[in-house]
């Protein structure tokens, strides 16, 4: 009784549209192409065994002929719903979420996919978020943005087979298809950059290395260092810092070292910002004194000043590509066909040049500032008073 009664139903809405009007079929579109109906359907859905030619002649004339599936239809027909998913955890910054949602929504739209957005504060309630997105059937796959090195997310949704692609990469690569930056060539060639303008010891300020971004811009850092020639120091490098007041406390303790850094290497544009209020109060030059190169391209950094070097990403064509590619391994494509990573592309501001003092004359200069600074404080108290 309930199988026939789907069928009615699935009968019923390929000829008519809720508002009972006469609507172009999938059967219109397969006879006006000469073409059978599975294979006007695969091209539609975008699957792997359907030629370009053959996908592109198809929606162009869907387009032409105003074609449009009923979604509950077509959910019924395929246990598809055509919907992607993207679960965010709020408790962090993300700079560059507008353009993020923008890439992946106009490709789904293009698509004729629908976007199912949700936002969680812990990490416990982005998994809660996705199992109940799962059971009621609000999404065929998710995007998981900021991967960790071990995430909990890709183990939940590994287990309920539920298809994922990553804004990342991770350990343990099983079953992940992915997009992602590739941060480690950038941090290298950050290095690099610092060492051809004339710095030696150059600095790592990084943020929380359960994130694989973390961990990756960390071994960058390590193997330019590396192939330079350049020593190693562990107090050269401070990890789990996610905010501009984390820089600037972690700017901070590098400068106050015996042997402060010339250069510092940032994560994260977020933290880097933190360097010129720290900056500022020792009287230093960022681009002189203090060079900093950072990653991310936030527009703050443009307007600092002086204004940041960074490695800009775009994040609209990131959204894009990861929306592409959920779809394509909703419809079965292989998982190591599904693998992306473009450059970080080095965009000079005028924080970082040659420097103008040592290592050993710079930590003179913070410790006259940092004098003059407690001589001014002690007066300030005694006035007072």
């Amino acid at each position: 009784m309930i199988r026939g009664g789907l069928m009615r139903l699935e009968n019923l809405s390929d000829d008519i549209d809720s508002s009972g009007v006469n609507r172009i079929t999938i059967n219109d579109l397969a006879e006006a192409l000469n073409l059978t109906k599975g294979t006007v359907s695969k091209a539609l859905n975008e699957y792997s065994d359907i030629s370009e030619a053959t996908r592109l002649r198809v929606q162009r004339k869907a387009a032409e002929l105003d074609y449009r599936p009923l979604a509950y239809a077509q959910a019924i027909k395929t246990g598809k719903v055509r919907s992607l998913g993207l679960v965010f955890q709020t408790d962090s910054e993300r700079p560059f979420l507008a353009d993020f949602l923008t890439g992946v929504s106009q490709t789904a739209t293009k698509k004729n996919w629908s976007l199912t957005v949700a936002s969680a504060v812990s990490e416990d309630e982005v998994l809660s978020t996705i199992k109940r997105l799962i059971d009621e059937r609000k999404a065929d796959g998710f995007i998981l943005p900021r991967t960790k090195v071990k995430d909990a997310r890709i183990e939940l949704l590994r287990a309920k087979n539920i298809p994922f692609v990553l804004y990342g990469r991770t350990q343990d690569q099983t079953d992940c298809a992915w997009y992602d930056i590739v941060g480690e060539n950038a941090m290298c060639q950050a290095v690099e950059r610092l060492y051809l303008l004339g710095h030696r010891n150059i600095a790592f300020i990084n943020s929380n290395v359960e994130y694989n971004f973390a961990h990756l811009r960390l071994q960058g850092y390590l193997k330019g260092l590396k192939k330079l020639g350049l020593k190693h120091d562990d107090n050269m490098v401070l990890n789990g810092v996610m905010t501009t007041k984390d820089g600037e406390n972690a700017t901070r303790k590098l400068l106050y070292e015996s042997c402060p850094p010339t250069a510092i290497l940032y994560a994260t544009d977020v933290a880097a910002l933190g360097a010129y209020k720290v900056a500022s109060e020792l009287g230093l030059q960022i681009g002189k004194e203090l060079s900093i190169i950072s990653y991310d391209g936030v527009p703050e950094g443009a307007f600092a000043n002086p204004p940041l070097t960074t490695f800009k990403i775009d994040t609209k064509k990131a959204g894009e590509q990861l929306a592409a590619l959920l779809i394509k391994r909703v419809n079965g494509e292989a998982v190591e066909l599904l693998r992306e990573t473009d450059p970080a592309i080095l965009y000079p501001g005028e924080s970082d040049g040659s420097p103008t003092v040592s290592s050993k004359e710079l930590s003179c200069l913070l410790e006259e500032a940092k004098i003059v600074k407690n001589l001014t404080k002690k007066k300030g108290s005694v006035y007072d008073d």
